[in-house]
């Protein structure tokens, strides 16, 4: 997970959303919201909707390499995914910074699964809501799940390039922030669907290679607008995750020590 950048909406796409939004919140009753946030939902999230079809057109922009999920980055994103639960927070169903575009398989992992530091207590605390439980609103507490359409995921999460290609938390245990990386990383199951790591593992390799290759040409003498469109390939492909740890850990592995020394302009990508 990387944080995904902030695409503004077209003015006609925000006022569409604002619409549906009064629609909910005109609702005295928090349950009847609730209700009416599912079912509004879904019948205007249609393709031919101009809202909704330009709602997927932006977030498409905002996901890596051929519209990878913002969550994996592995699989083809094609859920609008509401990252505080529409029926959790019938007030954010039609927010635009309350969506990001994520993959089948992540979206029903992550479902309503949600919980926050109790206010007063700061205890983590799960809001899911049980089947047949009484449809009343959450508890007040700050987010634990990483948000990354505001937050930097990178700054609560590392990638293991040494052995497992396993996302870990990169604070110490018993800090809020190593709390939030670990239920990130269980929600989203992002180390036990084990097609995970391998993918990482794949991309760390292909990402090598084509650095590799930017390389060679360059040291080749070969144009600009050449290396150029190598540099784009390598800023377009899926797991960006990697290459940002690459980054990161640059001086930590051998190959990629040499790499970036001939490169160093890569460190920039």
């Amino acid at each position: 997970m990387i944080r995904l950048p902030n695409i503004p909406l077209p003015g006609e796409t925000l006022a569409g959303l604002a619409e549906y939004q009064r629609e909910v919140d005109s609702l005295p009753d928090y349950a009847a919201r609730v209700a009416r946030a599912k079912v509004r939902f879904s019948a205007v999230n249609q393709k031919g909707n101009r809202t909704f079809d330009s709602v997927k057109e932006t977030l498409a922009k905002m996901n890596s390499g051929a519209r990878r999920c913002a969550y994996c980055e592995d699989s083809l994103a094609n859920q609008i995914e509401h990252i505080r639960p529409k029926t959790l927070y019938p007030e954010l169903v039609f927010a635009w910074m309350n969506y990001l575009y994520a993959c089948d398989s992540c979206n029903v992992h992550k479902n309503d699964h949600f919980a926050v530091f109790a206010d007063g207590t700061g205890v983590l605390t799960s809001v899911a809501r049980a089947r047949r439980a009484p449809v009343i609103p959450p508890i007040a507490g700050k987010d634990v799940f990483i948000d990354p359409r505001v937050e930097d995921p990178t700054e609560y999460l590392e990638l293991d390039l040494r052995d497992t290609f396993w996302f870990r938390p990169r604070a110490r245990p018993g800090t809020v922030e190593n709390a939030r990386a670990d239920y990130t990383i269980r929600e989203l199951q992002l180390n036990s669907r084990d097609w995970l790591p391998l993918s990482r593992r794949s991309a760390y390799w292909d990402y090598l290679a084509h650095l590799k290759s930017y390389i060679q040409d360059k040291e080749r003498g070969l144009p600009q607008e050449h290396l150029t469109r190598l540099t784009d390939e390598v800023r377009g492909r899926q797991h960006p995750s990697v290459w940002f740890e690459m980054k990161r850990q640059n001086t930590s592995l051998p190959e990629l020590t040499m790499a970036f020394a001939a490169a160093p302009e890569a460190l920039q990508w």
